[in-house]
């Protein structure tokens, strides 16, 4: 939902909706799915679910506090800076790991790499951060695709492209 208003589709306006949704779905949501993937032995699926979990959570804090608090904005717009930047290389040593995974990880993680890193520009260039949107888009529509994917295959017995197996490295 971020990405709508990152690629000028929404207005900024849209932002309260985009926390609660954030701070629900993207947050507690995956935090949750990521303790539930640790339980079950999925290490990889628990730290990236909890990791992406706990970061919209503190994106919604950032975002909140920003509101209440006008005076923080040009801090934590620098702050929103390094954030994306390291987030984007958190991101890159989990798009490694999917390189033995699939191919619809392996999507959804690079182009999150890329998302993060045009994030991080985008505090200085609109440009960049519109095109962070439009990379942060196709990055959602991914793991929505994954998500249904995995699904399918589990439920249905349906395999849909990308859920193979890959070993890269």
């Amino acid at each position: 939902m971020l990405m709508f208003v990152t690629t000028t589709w929404a207005e900024r306006t849209f932002i309260p909706t985009v926390m609660c949704y954030a701070m629900f779905y993207g947050g507690f949501g995956q935090f949750v799915a990521g303790v539930l993937e640790l339980i079950k032995g999925n290490t990889f699926g628990g730290t990236a679910f909890a990791s992406y979990g706990a970061f919209w959570m503190g994106w919604f804090l950032l975002e909140y506090l920003m509101i209440t608090n006008k005076a923080l904005f040009v801090t934590a717009q620098t702050g929103k800076t390094l954030w994306c930047g390291l987030w984007s290389f958190l991101t890159l040593g989990f798009f490694v790991v999917t390189c033995r995974k699939n191919g619809c990880l392996m999507t959804i993680f690079s182009t999150l790499v890329i998302t993060f890193a045009l994030l991080a520009g985008g505090m200085h260039s609109e440009k960049c951060e519109q095109a962070a949107g439009y990379f942060g888009f196709f990055c959602g529509s991914s793991a929505i695709y994954a998500a249904f994917a995995f699904l399918y295959k589990t439920e249905l017995g349906i395999s849909l492209p990308g859920v193979a197996p890959v070993h890269y490295i």
